[in-house]
């Protein structure tokens, strides 16, 4: 089974050790935090590709354009 973007930026993140003594860097987090995003609109694209029958009725990108795009 997949991870969600929010499960593979968690263990990630639980990779670096205790959060108290963690010396992850702002540029590598961020980097970290771009890849989960890119997962995680992927994965709403790819849900409601899959899950929505009928593609032309408004198309996955534009559905997620008009619903997380602000």
């Amino acid at each position: 089974m997949k991870k969600t973007a929010v499960e593979w930026l968690g263990k990630k993140l639980e990779s670096y050790g205790d959060p108290q003594y963690c010396e992850l860097e702002w540029k590598e987090l961020d980097s970290l935090i771009k890849k989960a995003k890119a997962m995680g609109k992927r994965q709403i694209v790819d849900a409601y590709r899959f899950g929505f029958c009928d593609e032309d009725a408004i198309g996955s990108k534009k559905y997620y354009n008009q619903t997380y795009k602000k």
